[in-house]
């Protein structure tokens, strides 16, 4: 698969993500009130913003035909 996250989607994927995982992780351990499907999902989409803005690869974008990558980049 070729890379196809770039630029501010990047860039928001790698600071939304890892804090999504922050705040689930508090919520699990009772810190922010959200519930635990609340933390789960805040986890779970925190996880894939991470992995996809690191990977620059995002199965979504290939399906919905998005690129959001720059050209030299591939």
């Amino acid at each position: 698969m070729n890379k196809n996250v770039g630029g501010i989607d990047r860039k928001a994927r790698l600071v939304v993500g890892p804090l999504l995982l922050l705040v689930g992780i508090a919520a699990f351990l009772g810190a922010v009130p959200l519930g635990t499907l609340g933390s789960a999902v805040s986890v779970v989409v925190g996880a894939v913003l991470t992995v996809t803005g690191a990977t620059q690869r995002c199965p979504l974008h290939v399906l919905l035909g998005v690129n959001t990558c720059p050209v030299d980049a591939r």
